[in-house]
């Protein structure tokens, strides 16, 4: 997978075929990176695994993942070559059996995803910060995994088995107008890759979180407690799982995600507001050294020793 990237980015170089608004290769390269960044999230995962049925349950399930991720990504690149959309695609019927099979290897990596997702549940993992950030992070995956079954929805104005594209990231607008630069959103409606890109990188960023709070703790006393970085997490997981919210919400109001407005606004503050509160209530319950502020001299007059 890591080399179809390099082979994406040369497309991107040397090959200037605009489809649907957007370079050509640009998807196959946004597609190969998430799937590297995907798989090696799952393998770090599994790797906190103790020997036993567990892990090998989990190294079939991810086996699993990978094969239905590289079969997935010949179809979009075979479709680039061929200069055709990948996704949505009834244009003929060989294009519409090319785009089944696409949505099967999807489901089929959502079902061995979900696996993982209990065997992590059910695992006994000693770093219960880790332990906190695996399992929201993977939960969230699965959920903006899900969001990818909303887009194959017939949008307005298109019709199964009379349409040749059914399906589409925007909403309120067609696909292929103007968008962000980079993430190629769209910025004069909604967009369902926002919340479908947003948790499924939750599996990278919350343990992404732990190792930055694991960084930091020689250098912040109040870090090096674990029950404040634990705290910490889940503030993070619950803001995570409140912006994502959010910003699915956003996209099917049908609202570009620069353009918020005052409801989605207000929704935001909360989110801000609650963040600010939880990581105050998460840092105010050690003092500097990382000894509890409320009963710290309590507790020393309770163990000295009695005459």
């Amino acid at each position: 997978m890591a080399l179809l990237t390099i082979v994406c980015a040369g497309g991107l170089l040397f090959d200037d075929r605009v489809l649907v608004g957007s370079p050509i290769w640009f998807k196959p390269f946004k597609f190969a990176i998430s799937f590297v960044a995907y798989g090696l999230s799952l393998a770090w995962l599994l790797s906190h695994f103790p020997p036993g049925r567990a892990r090998r349950v989990g190294w079939w399930a991810g086996s699993v993942v990978a094969m239905a991720g590289a079969v997935e990504m010949v179809i979009i690149v075979g479709q680039v070559v061929r200069g055709k959309r990948s996704h949505f695609n009834h244009e003929t019927p060989f294009d519409e059996a090319l785009y089944n099979t696409m949505a099967v290897t999807v489901v089929i990596l959502w079902l061995a995803t979900l696996a993982i997702a209990v065997l992590v549940l059910r695992a006994r993992i000693a770093d219960r910060t880790s332990a906190w950030a695996m399992r929201f992070g993977i939960a969230l995956a699965l959920a903006g995994a899900a969001v990818g079954f909303l887009m194959t929805q017939p949008a307005p104005g298109q019709q199964r088995g009379v349409s040749k594209v059914v399906g589409a990231h925007s909403v309120g607008v067609p696909d292929g107008g103007p968008s962000m630069p980079l993430t190629g959103w769209s910025t004069t409606g909604g967009d369902l890759r926002i919340p479908h890109f947003f948790g499924m990188h939750a599996l990278q960023l919350l343990p992404l979180a732990v190792m930055v709070l694991m960084a930091l703790a020689p250098r912040v006393p109040r870090l090096r407690t674990e029950r404040v970085r634990l705290r910490l997490v889940q503030v993070a997981s619950a803001t995570y799982t409140a912006v994502f919210a959010l910003v699915t919400w956003q996209a099917l109001r049908g609202q570009p995600l620069l353009r918020p407005d005052g409801a989605t606004l207000a929704a935001a503050g909360l989110v801000l507001a609650g963040t600010a509160a939880g990581v105050w209530a998460a840092l105010r319950s050690t003092g500097p050294a990382g000894r509890p502020v409320d009963g710290g001299v309590r507790n020393s007059r309770e163990t000295e020793p009695t005459a």
